[in-house]
């Protein structure tokens, strides 16, 4: 869609509805190799419901979802299993193991899905933890670390199977803007040096802006606005200003539906 590489993951007229809510309806986008891409839009817009989709633990009801080549959504169990190991993400409270240590909350997914000797897990996971600053912390307990620590130590887990896809659900959220940007800086250098393909779904607007190859912004089931953060901030869009501005009032109007106010306030007085 917005260039001439293959993408890593293809989306094409995809619509998930949760019981008689449309979650999506008929969305089209392109997650480039090497790149970050964000995915924005106001609350309640189906972003975590996409790196759901594309990780292959929802189905689409119509549509389809390809990452490297292999549909998704039609990927019987073991080769979705397979995929799902070069998939690395990063959840919103790090969802670190709280009954162990930081070295053994990063060495689990090598134990797990590797054969490789307790020596060569132990070189891996200090790499990973040096990575994210974090390597004189193996020995804390997550009940020892700060917010933003633990979020550092939740993405060092998640890369220390070498990802060829990192997805962020929401990685600023509760941070301090230290944190936040020890974060920021973190995603962008990972990515460039590892030679990721980073998915980030947030609302910190100017954070996620600032790292950000290229942006898709969300609304009613739709893609309403996609581009670089300079194509989208000289966009004429109104909700695409809407968004990035925190406009109170445009196209996502700030009221509920509701009937006229003036008749429904009669009304209840009426019925008192």
């Amino acid at each position: 869609m917005n260039n001439t590489v293959s993408p890593v993951v293809e989306v094409r007229q995809l619509h998930f509805t949760r019981g008689k809510r449309k979650i999506f309806d008929g969305v089209d986008l392109d997650i480039q190799r090497g790149k970050i891409t964000a995915i924005m839009g106001p609350s309640g817009t189906g972003k975590t419901t996409l790196l759901r989709l594309i990780g292959g633990q929802l189905r689409p009801n119509e549509g389809s979802v390809v990452v490297d080549g292999q549909r998704v959504d039609k990927l019987r169990h073991d080769p979705l299993y397979q995929l799902r190991k070069r998939m690395g993400m990063l959840f919103q409270n790090g969802a670190l193991l709280t009954d162990m240590n930081v070295f053994d909350n990063v060495a689990f997914p090598l134990r797990e899905h590797t054969q490789l000797s307790e020596e060569l897990i132990r070189d891996l996971v200090l790499m990973k933890l040096h990575s994210v600053g974090l390597r004189g912390a193996w020995r804390l307990m997550p009940s020892e670390l700060s917010g933003g620590m633990s979020r550092r130590v939740a993405l060092a887990r998640a890369i220390v199977l070498d990802p060829m896809i990192m997805m962020y659900d929401e990685p600023f959220t509760g941070q301090d803007p230290i944190s936040m940007g020890v974060l920021v800086r973190l995603i962008r250098q990972l990515n460039d040096a590892l030679g990721l393909t980073s998915i980030i779904v947030s609302h910190d607007i100017t954070e996620t802006l600032t790292i950000a190859d290229y942006i898709y912004l969300l609304s009613d089931g739709k893609v309403v606005g996609h581009g670089t953060a300079a194509e989208l901030g000289g966009s004429q869009s109104e909700w695409a200003q809407q968004f990035l501005k925190g406009l109170p009032d445009g196209p996502v109007p700030f009221h509920y539906p509701a009937p006229d106010y003036l008749t429904d306030l009669l009304a209840t007085a009426g019925e008192k």
